[in-house]
C-alpha cells in the first residue's frame, strides 16, 4: 500500500503542507495513506459520452460524495471544501492552487451513478480497500437489521394530497404550454388553486371537507379528460405530474351516473398502503406502521461484520418501500453478497427476516441464519397442555401422521398456501376424532376431524431443529450480537442523516445509504488504525450489582 512519502497521486507541496498542518494526521488524511485514490476513472467511463469536453474526475468526485458524507455536507458546503481545505486537496491529490468545482456537479454525478445502476460502487471500492489492507477479516460473520427513513416530502392528509396534487399539474401543464391551458381552465380554479393547500386553510366541518374534495375531484377529472383528447399535446400527456395525478384520482375518487365521489374506507374502499401514493412529490414513498412508530417513506437494511478482533464494517446495503417486509430481504442480501465474495458463515438476524424458506436455503448456501423462528398461530402451539405439531409422529416414507392416542392419520396431499408455500395436510377421521377423550387437547372443529398441517419433511426438520436450537444458552450468546446493530443506526442517525432522506424517489434514497455506509466505513477504518475498538454497551452501577457478570 502507498504511503504519504510515496503516493505519486499527490503533489508535493499538498503532501507538504497537509504533513504541517495535520502532524498527528485526521481521517482524510489516514484514509489517502491507507486505502490510496480508492476510485479510479475508468470505473465511471460508461457513464459519460465519448465527445464533448472534458468532465470534472469522475473518480474524485466519487470521493467527494463519500466525504460529504463523513462529515454531513450538504453540495454547496462540500464544493467549498474541496476549494479551501488542505485534508481534502491531500485525499483527492490536488493542487494547493485547484479552483475545484460548481456545487451542482454533484447533483449531476448523482443522476449518472443512479442512472448506470453503479451506485454501489461508492461502497464496493472502500470494501475493496479494506480487503488489501485486512480490514474485513470479520465477514464471516455478519448482522443484519433495518430502520425506518423519512422521505423528503410535506406530510399531507388526503384532502391536501388531492389538492396539492391538481395545483403541481396546474403548475406543470402552465409551464410547458401556457396557451392550451388558458383555453381549458375554469375561472374559479384561480383562487382554488393558486396557493399550497395548507391545512389550517381549508374547511375545519366534515361536510365542507367532504364537499370541498368533492369539488376537486371533479376539476381534476374534467382536466384529465380534457388531457387525453386526440387533440391535445402529447407533451403535455406525458408529463409525469398528469400520470401522478390520475393514478392518485383513480385511488382517491370513485365514478358513477351522479360523478365523482371521494372514497372512504367505508365506502368503496381505499388501495393498500403499499399502493397508496402519499405525495405527488415522491410516489414511491409510502406510509407505514411499525408497532408504535409511523412514517411515510422508506426502510433502509445494513448487514455489517461482527466478528471480534475485527472492525464492524458495513459490506451491504438495501433500501425498500416501507411496506416491504424483511423477510423478502433475506434473500436479495445473501445474493449481493455472494456477488462480490463477501457471504458469511453466520448470518445473525431478528425474527423479521426469518422464515423456513430462507433457513433452508441460507443452509444450502452454507450461512448458518440465526435468529428467532416466528411462532405458530394456530392455538395449540399457544395453549399450554394442547396438542401442537411436535406431539404428532411422522412416517415421511408412508406420508402418515399418528396422533397422541395413536391414531394413524389417511395418506398426506400437498397443498399450497395463499403464498405459494407448499404444505403437507394430514387429515384425521372424524370416527377416531369425535368420541376420543382427548379431544378437548386438539381440535375444536365440531363435526370433522384433526387436519394437521406441517411443512415437507426437510422444512419440517430444520424448524424443529432451529427451535429446538434457540433454547439453548449458546444461541442467546450468538444472537445477543445482532443488539450490536443498533449502534450502527445510532451513529447513522446522530452524525449522517440516516433516517431522513435528502433526496426525492427510492433510487436517490438508496444512493444515499450507500453513501452513508461507505461514511460510516471511513470513520470506523480511521477508529481502528488510530487504536480504538468496539465496546460492548456500558452497564449502570445498578445493573452491575444487581445482575453481575
Amino acid at each position: 500500500m502507498l504511503k504519504p512519502d510515496k503516493d505519486p497521486g499527490i503533489p508535493e507541496m499538498t503532501r507538504l503542507i497537509a504533513r504541517e498542518a495535520f502532524p498527528q494526521g485526521n481521517i482524510f488524511l489516514t484514509m489517502r495513506d491507507e486505502l490510496g485514490p480508492i476510485f479510479k476513472d475508468e470505473q465511471f467511463r460508461d457513464l459519460y459520452p465519448a465527445l464533448g469536453q472534458p468532465a470534472v474526475s469522475p473518480a474524485r468526485l466519487a470521493l467527494v460524495t463519500v466525504m460529504q458524507f463523513v462529515e454531513n455536507l450538504t453540495d454547496r458546503q462540500a464544493a467549498q471544501a474541496v476549494r479551501a481545505r488542505i485534508d481534502w486537496k491531500y485525499a483527492l491529490g490536488l493542487e494547493l492552487s485547484d479552483p475545484g468545482f460548481n456545487y451542482s456537479i454533484l447533483s449531476e454525478f448523482r443522476s449518472r451513478l443512479i442512472e448506470g445502476g453503479v451506485e454501489q460502487l461508492l461502497l464496493e471500492k472502500i470494501l475493496e480497500g479494506c480487503e488489501m489492507r485486512g480490514l474485513l477479516g470479520g465477514k464471516k460473520k455478519q448482522r443484519t437489521d433495518s430502520t425506518h427513513v423519512m422521505a423528503a416530502i410535506r406530510a399531507l392528509n388526503l384532502l391536501e394530497l388531492v389538492g396539492e396534487t391538481m395545483r403541481r399539474t396546474l403548475d406543470a401543464i402552465a409551464e410547458i404550454a401556457p396557451e392550451w391551458l388558458t383555453s381549458h381552465m375554469q375561472p374559479e380554479w384561480v383562487k382554488r388553486y393558486g396557493r399550497r393547500f395548507e391545512n389550517y386553510r381549508l374547511p375545519t366541518t366534515q361536510q365542507k371537507r367532504q364537499e370541498l374534495a368533492e369539488t376537486i375531484g371533479q376539476d381534476g377529472d374534467y382536466l384529465l379528460e380534457c388531457i387525453y383528447q386526440k387533440e391535445t399535446p402529447l407533451e403535455i400527456r406525458q408529463l409525469p405530474a398528469v400520470e401522478i395525478m390520475r393514478r392518485i384520482w383513480i385511488q382517491q375518487y370513485y365514478r358513477d351516473d351522479d360523478g365523482m365521489h371521494w372514497r372512504t374506507k367505508k365506502k368503496w374502499g381505499q388501495p393498500a398502503a403499499g399502493q397508496m401514493i402519499a405525495s405527488p412529490d415522491d410516489p414511491q414513498a409510502h406510509y407505514c406502521v411499525k408497532r408504535s412508530t409511523e412514517w411515510t417513506g422508506y426502510k433502509v437494511h445494513l448487514t455489517e461484520t461482527c466478528q471480534e478482533g475485527h472492525p464492524h464494517l458495513i459490506t451491504q446495503v438495501e433500501t425498500t418501500a416501507s411496506t416491504t417486509h424483511d423477510v423478502k430481504t433475506t434473500g436479495k442480501i445473501q445474493d449481493e453478497l455472494e456477488k462480490r465474495s463477501l457471504l458469511p458463515e453466520v448470518m445473525i438476524v431478528d425474527e423479521g427476516y426469518m422464515e423456513i424458506d430462507r433457513l433452508v436455503s441460507s443452509q444450502e448456501r452454507g450461512i448458518d441464519l440465526i435468529g428467532p423462528i416466528p411462532s405458530s398461530k394456530s392455538w395449540q402451539d399457544r395453549e399450554e397442555g394442547a396438542f401442537d405439531h411436535t406431539q404428532f409422529q411422522i412416517d415421511w416414507e408412508r406420508l402418515v401422521a399418528t396422533c397422541p392416542n395413536g391414531k394413524e392419520s389417511a395418506r398426506a396431499t400437498s397443498r399450497k398456501t395463499w403464498r405459494g408455500t407448499p404444505n403437507l395436510n394430514f387429515p384425521f377421521s372424524k370416527n377416531d376424532c369425535l368420541p376420543c377423550g382427548l379431544r378437548n387437547h386438539c381440535s375444536r372443529a365440531k363435526n370433522t376431524g384433526r387436519t394437521l398441517t406441517i411443512y415437507p419433511q426437510q422444512k419440517y426438520e430444520a424448524l424443529l431443529q432451529a427451535r429446538q436450537r434457540q433454547k439453548t444458552q449458546a444461541f442467546r450468546e450468538v444472537y445477543g450480537q445482532r443488539a450490536g446493530i443498533e449502534g450502527t443506526f445510532s451513529q447513522g442517525v446522530r452524525t449522517l442523516g440516516l433516517r431522513r432522506s435528502r433526496y426525492l424517489g427510492l433510487a436517490r434514497t438508496r444512493l444515499q445509504h450507500v453513501a452513508i455506509s461507505a461514511a460510516i466505513n471511513i470513520v470506523r477504518v480511521f477508529s481502528w488504525l488510530s487504536g480504538e475498538r468496539p465496546i460492548h454497551s456500558t452497564r449502570t452501577p445498578f445493573m452491575k450489582l444487581a445482575m453481575p457478570l
